[in-house]
Order: structure tokens, then C-alpha cells, then sequence
């Protein structure tokens, strides 16, 4: 048997309920509501009406999800016995998830469902808010949403907020990306006699939101970009304006190869701002690093050869691939597993080719990290010291034949020396773990703040070099070393 008819019970009063869904409900037998906290059921009941709700199931789950599941199991189980009229506020398939459910049942054979009349409370609400829904809205289960899933430039209706903690949550969620006072409205019983809308600031919607089944909340658009900031389409759209025809000509100038020493600067500065575990300015350098990736995806456009959606595509496809641990059925309990899976999925994506293997590892920003990865991709093929002592000994005898150099007069000679005995200290820097190019800047910031310390010691002395020398400088080099310690 498990014969269902769910019928919607409109989103206003009996007024606005069809003649006929009207007649079903007074002729019903076996009627179920999901809630009775509705107004076409306080008007039926002085009727003489009579129905069976499912309000206790709310009071004893901490769950929606658990009360929408047992709502279902009841329905399925009563429907076995005789065929029954299950009713819902508003209309049975917009924001109506036991509606959902029991079309999951029906695909799997459990049940035979017929679905009838109920007008939902969007056509009320877009009338009462007096906007045109084809500007762009979005309809969103205020129990479930995220951050990520408003869009700032659309019409925002957000339905099941039930509750103060739920109005609570919600509030939380929008000021991620909204200013704490910004308006919104609470629509109550849109389109019925009883239809009240009030406008509220965003900081206080748990305190002053009406909570039922007839409260929805609306979210207006933001069309400015400076008032969407917090979002990326917005960066997006300010980054092909500046490349547009009435952009910056310095942008639309740029290309990936012009881009190519502003991509490492940014980079470093970010790890400087690291060094420094300085929140704000980590914030402030990344969106740098940032600004490079929508520049490079905007030039990408603009020639014809890719967007940023297929940046995203790229590097979204390779997560999930490289990490069947997270995403499929493969176990990876410590760090050693997972660098072990990656580098098998590394090398199975990998094109079988006739190159060299250092082919790709050319970084031509920087000569320590070319050395670096030409090294470590040798490493991989057994082309390496079996122990940290060989690179040692090595660096020792680069050393000498620099050192035995540097009496002729040959600079070309001198300087391949010096770059063999710097290809050796890359060499034991990859042995110990460390980064030769963080090292080589960390030294480089680490001079320049000494430096500076010394200009500054100069300029409230004597105020020139001239007038010191070179063991009162190495003093104040010593002095600046002792405060850094401090």
C-alpha cells in the first residue's frame, strides 16, 4: 500500500488555500501535519478538523536531520496500513527536506507519492519585499548554510531559523561577510492579514527575530564592489576592470613574463611577514600573492587560453587525486604514507618522455633553488652521497680548489670555483633539511636590520662613516647582535 498524499499548506492563511486542497482537509481521515504551528490549521480546527503533528519529535532531537528521518520512518510505517494525507507548510517541495526524503523513499519502492496544491512563501515574499527575483536570488536553509554559499550581489532569503540558536548562527555566518549593522529585514506571514516586516541591523537579529514557521529573513544585495570586498568575485571583477579598456595602463601592459619578479617579491615578502608572526601583515602579503594569481588567470583570459576556472579546475582535480586518503578508500595513517602516496600519484600522472630529468626544475629567479632541485632530483635517481660525510668532504675539497684559485689572476677560473663550493653548500643544506633560499634571505634581512642599526648609531653620533672606523662599526655590529638576542 504506502499511499501518501502530501499537500502544501500555502504560506499565508485559509484565505489564500485552493477549494479543492480545502475540501481534502476536511474530508481526511488520516491527516498528519509536520507542525500544527500554522494558521490554515488554527482556522481548521474551529472546523472541527482533527490531525496528527509530529511537534513531539522536535522536542526530544537535537538534530533537524534526525527529526526529518523519524518524521519519515512514522509516515512510511502508517502508510502500510492505510493510505494517508501528509501535510506541510507551504509548498511540499520548496525547503521542505521530509518532502525530499519521502521522494528517496518513492525511488527506492518504499512508497507511491502524490503531491498537491500549497503555494509556497517565495511568490508572498518577493510581492511583500517588492523585488523582481530575476535580479538574482538565493534561496538557503538558514540550518545549514555557509559562508561561502551567499552571494553579496543577490536578493538573499534564508528560511529555517527556528530557533534563537539557529537566528544566532545565522547572524554569526552573515557578519563573516557583512558589516555588523548592516539592515535586514524580517518577513513574517508574507502575503495573509497577519504580514509584518521589520527591518532590524544585522547584530541584532537573534534578539529581535519572531521565530516560526512563517518567518523568513531577508538579506538585500550589495552592488558596490567596495562593499564586497570579502568576496572573491569581487577581486575577479577588479582585476578585469584594471585590465579593461578604461583600466590602468600599467596593468594592461603586463604580461606573464613582466609579472615573472613580482611574483617572487611578493613571495618573499610573505615569508618575511611569517618570519615576523605578524598576523596582519601575513594578511596583507598574502592577498599580494594573491593579486599575482588573478593577474596571471586575467592575462590567461584575455588571451584566449585559460580563466581562472581553470586554475581552480587544476589544482582542485590534483587535491582530491593526490590524496585518496581524504577523498577515497586509501589509508594513510602518519606523514611518511601520505609524501609516499603523493610521489607514486606524482609519478603515475607524469608523461613518459625523453628529457632530461632537470628539464623542469630551472628556476630562473633564482640560481639556489635551480642548484637545489637539480640536486634533489639527481638524489631520486641514486645519483647522491649514501651519507651526509661524502657531501662534507666534498665541500672541504671545493674549498681548497677555490682557495688555490684565488692566486691567479683568472676571474672566469675564480668564480667556477666559487660556484662549485656554493653547489656544495646548497648540497649539504638539502642533507640537513633546510632551504637554502630561506636561508640566504633570512641572512639577507638579518643583515640589513644590523646594518640599519649601525646608520642609525652614525647619524645620532657623529653622523658619518668618515668619522669612524672599522672596529667602532664592528662594535656597533656587535651591539645590534646582543639587542636582537634580547
Amino acid at each position: 500500500m504506502h499511499e501518501i498524499t502530501i499537500i502544501g499548506l500555502g504560506a499565508g492563511d485559509l484565505n489564500q488555500l485552493p477549494l479543492g486542497i480545502y475540501k481534502k482537509l476536511k474530508n481526511a481521515t488520516h491527516l498528519y501535519v509536520r507542525t500544527e504551528q500554522h494558521p490554515v490549521l488554527q482556522e481548521l480546527q474551529t472546523e472541527g478538523v482533527t490531525w496528527t503533528s509530529f511537534d513531539a519529535i522536535y522536542e526530544k532531537n537535537d538534530q533537524f536531520e534526525n527529526v526529518y528521518k523519524e518524521i519519515v520512518e512514522n509516515l512510511l510505517k502508517l502508510s502500510a496500513v492505510n493510505p494517508i494525507i501528509y501535510a506541510v507548510p507551504g509548498h511540499p517541495l520548496v525547503a521542505e527536506q521530509t518532502v525530499q526524503l519521502l521522494v528517496q523513499a518513492e525511488k527506492q519502492g518504499k512508497a507511491t507519492i502524490t503531491i498537491e496544491g500549497g503555494q509556497s512563501f517565495l511568490d508572498p515574499i518577493f510581492g511583500a519585499l517588492r523585488i523582481d527575483p530575476i535580479e538574482g536570488f538565493q534561496l538557503i536553509d538558514g540550518t545549514s548554510f555557509k559562508r561561502d554559499d551567499i552571494q553579496m550581489n543577490s536578493h538573499v532569503l534564508i528560511g529555517q531559523v527556528y530557533d534563537s540558536f539557529s537566528a544566532s548562527d545565522v547572524k554569526l555566518t552573515l557578519m563573516e561577510k557583512y558589516p555588523d549593522d548592516f539592515e535586514v529585514t524580517i518577513v513574517t506571514a508574507a502575503g495573509s492579514s497577519e504580514e509584518v516586516l521589520k527591518k532590524v541591523p544585522l547584530f541584532e537579529l537573534d534578539r529581535e527575530m519572531e521565530l516560526n514557521n512563517l518567518t523568513t529573513l531577508y538579506v538585500p544585495p550589495i552592488h558596490e564592489k567596495e562593499s564586497r570586498v570579502k568576496e572573491w568575485q569581487t577581486l575577479r571583477e577588479v582585476v578585469a576592470q584594471l585590465r579593461g579598456p578604461n583600466g590602468c595602463p600599467w596593468d594592461k601592459e603586463q604580461t606573464h613574463t613582466t609579472l615573472k619578479k613580482y611574483a617572487v617579491e611578493e613571495v618573499y615578502e610573505l615569508l618575511q611577514a611569517i618570519d615576523e608572526e605578524d598576523d596582519d601583515h601575513i594578511v596583507e602579503e598574502l592577498g599580494d600573492v594573491l593579486l599575482q594569481v588573478f593577474l596571471h588567470a586575467q592575462i590567461g583570459e584575455d588571451n584566449g587560453y585559460f580563466s581562472l576556472e581553470d586554475v581552480l579546475a587544476s589544482i582542485t582535480e590534483k587535491m582530491i587525486r593526490r590524496h585518496p586518503h581524504v577523498f577515497g578508500d586509501v589509508e594513510a595513517n602518519s606523514t611518511e604514507q601520505v609524501l609516499s602516496n603523493w610521489q607514486e600519484i606524482k609519478e603515475k600522472e607524469g608523461k613518459k618522455t625523453s628529457k632530461s630529468l632537470l628539464e623542469d626544475e630551472l628556476r630562473t629567479e633564482s640560481s639556489l633553488l635551480t642548484s637545489f632541485n637539480y640536486q634533489k632530483r639527481a638524489a631520486k635517481v641514486g645519483f647522491d652521497w649514501p651519507e651526509v660525510s661524502g657531501a662534507w668532504d666534498k665541500f672541504e675539497e671545493e674549498l681548497q680548489e677555490w682557495k688555490a684559485e684565488l692566486v691567479s689572476n683568472d676571474k672566469e677560473a675564480q668564480t667556477d670555483e666559487l660556484g662549485d663550493l656554493l653547489f656544495t653548500v646548497v648540497n649539504l643544506a638539502r642533507f640537513y633539511g633546510l632551504s637554502p633560499e630561506l636561508a640566504m634571505m633570512q641572512a639577507n634581512q638579518k643583515f640589513k636590520r644590523r646594518f640599519e642599526y649601525i646608520e642609525r648609531c652614525v647619524q645620532q653620533n657623529r653622523g658619518s662613516f668618515e668619522d669612524y672606523n672599522l672596529e667602532e662599526l664592528d662594535q656597533f655590529w656587535k651591539d645590534a647582535k646582543k639587542l636582537e638576542r634580547q
